[in-house]
């Protein structure tokens, strides 16, 4: 571990020294490439030169508790180097972490898919939730959200919608969201006050640029139509509406929230790409790719990830035994506790298999 922490802290000095150099700053390519790097190695380069320090401090407090000291002065470097072997043990941890291979797509923006599952119109207002939940949530982080295509009920629910969230490291605080998220309450709509359980599934895809996904134009089919509100009647008799299948996956994106016919298709290219990124990545990924398909689910009862349960005001997540009771700051967009519980979990598994 040392060994690799010593290099990356040469390369980043190389790194410094290069961003100084003259030839280098009248290259602006050049130069972003190399902030760039420097940027991705800093965290850690910080971290282990700050664990020197410790181990300094450590080896200086081991030496003055070796002479002979006062009952208060050994007292004191007792407690001080007590303090040092925690912060250093404390640093180590980081350090693993930290080298930990990365996730290539965390710090992608992402496209957010929801869609209704089982439970009709009570399902399509969860998915509403759903959507402002996770919209407040980046609000909340500063992130851009724009809706690429959706599809309302009558009465404000969400048969299904797709939307961006652009933000630096969106896609490593929300890709554990993928999966079938439950709800159970009392329907608006429900005169005997029985609780239901309805469903909604949610899919995080990582965007992807057109240097990430290349598509042959002539493997599209692009259609348009006009657009139609809830209850598929139709809202205007222009067709900006916009249908774009992917012959060879089969995969088939529309978007009509747009009166312009282009944004319409600029939207479901952004979608599609997004679509075929994730599609080639978990095929690369075998097994795992496996795993993430049946955890996205079809929104059966069933294949949940995630219980909002209201009339105990609690939010359950099964992977992790998780149950918070604080049922409505989670649906006002207060996920950190979720998000930082799943990602200590997933950190912890890795770490067990690189030992």
């Amino acid at each position: 571990m040392f060994d690799k922490l010593e290099q990356l802290e040469k390369k980043y000095e190389e790194l410094t020294r290069l961003l100084s150099d003259e030839k280098i700053i009248n290259q602006p390519s050049e130069l972003q490439k190399h902030a760039k790097a420097q940027s991705e190695i800093e965290e850690i380069v910080m971290t282990f030169r700050e664990y020197k320090r410790v181990l300094n401090e450590l080896d200086e407090t081991k030496e003055l508790l070796e002479d002979k000291l006062d009952a208060e002065m050994k007292e004191m470097a007792e407690l001080e180097y007590d303090s040092l072997t925690e912060k250093k043990e404390q640093l180590e941890s980081e350090l693993k972490i930290l080298l930990l291979p990365k996730d290539p797509n965390d710090e992608k923006n992402v496209i957010m898919e929801i869609r209704a599952g089982a439970g009709g119109n009570e399902a399509a207002l969860f998915g509403a939730d759903l959507f402002r939940m996770y919209t407040r949530y980046a609000e909340s982080k500063g992130w851009k959200t724009e809706i690429l295509s959706s599809n309302y009920t009558d009465i404000n629910g969400i048969k299904e919608i797709s939307f961006s969230i652009e933000g630096k490291g969106a896609y490593s605080k929300l890709k554990f969201e993928s999966g079938v998220h439950r709800v159970q309450r009392v329907p608006t709509t429900e005169s005997g006050g029985r609780i239901h359980t309805s469903t909604a599934t949610v899919a995080v895809l990582p965007e992807a640029e057109e240097v990430d996904v290349q598509i042959d134009a002539n493997d599209l089919r692009i259609d348009v139509f006009c657009s139609s509100g809830p209850g598929g009647q139709s809202v205007n008799t222009t067709q900006s509406a916009v249908r774009i299948t992917h012959i060879p996956t089969g995969l088939v994106v529309s978007c009509q929230d747009e009166k312009s016919q282009h944004k319409n298709k600029d939207k479901a290219m952004k979608v599609l790409r997004a679509r075929l990124l994730e599609k080639a990545q978990s095929e690369a990924a075998g097994e795992m790719a496996a795993a993430r398909r049946i955890q996205v689910g079809t929104g059966d009862r069933s294949e949940r990830i995630r219980t909002y349960n209201f009339p105990q005001g609690r939010v359950t997540d099964h992977r992790i035994n998780l149950t918070l009771h604080k049922l409505d700051q989670v649906l006002l967009g207060e996920l950190d506790e979720l998000v930082i519980a799943l990602t200590t979990t997933d950190q912890a598994e890795k770490l067990k298999q690189v030992d």
